[in-house]
């Protein structure tokens, strides 16, 4: 990271990363090119889950190379007077594994309705029955970590370290 006072530790990447909304997945496509899409993404510990279709051109990049790039941002706010944001990102790089027990299928998803659906759990498993055999779920394994922020204090100062409220 060529910005060092601006690095932040894994912990605050992962607190970034679980308050996103969404998050970015990049890939290669089977031609080489770059691919990426927003994604509902659920961290437990040090992997990624998050759910797709079962063919398509993120399936075909992530079984063409499964090495893959998150990102996320859970706080950006324009800062006009200096012509700049204020920012809580993360950036996550891993290996992507397409999940093939079921118990740990039905993990994932329900891990990312607790996220995203809390309110609704009491339907979960009539819609785990109704679609988990036409439902792809993808884990990441982690295997770099790199958090970032750029934060001014109340005199417009910018602050170096500490995370923001």
């Amino acid at each position: 990271m060529r910005r060092k006072d601006r690095e932040m530790d894994q912990e605050f990447a992962y607190y970034v990363v679980d308050k996103a909304p969404f998050a970015t997945i990049s890939m290669v496509r089977t031609d080489g090119t770059a691919y990426g899409i927003p994604i509902s993404i659920v961290r437990e510990e040090n992997h990624f889950y998050f759910h797709s279709a079962m063919e398509g051109e993120k399936i075909e990049s992530i079984l063409h190379q499964n090495e893959i790039c998150i990102s996320a941002v859970s706080r950006c706010k324009p800062v006009p007077d200096r012509f700049t944001l204020e920012y809580e990102s993360a950036v996550f790089f891993g290996k992507a594994v397409m999940v093939k027990a079921k118990e740990e299928k039905i993990h994932g998803l329900s891990l990312l309705c607790q996220r995203f659906a809390k309110q609704n759990m009491n339907n979960f498993q009539e819609a785990v029955e109704r679609s988990l055999d036409r439902t792809e779920v993808i884990r990441i394994d982690i295997t770099q970590t790199t958090g970032k922020r750029k934060q001014y204090d109340s005199d417009g100062v910018e602050m170096k370290w500490g995370r923001m409220k």
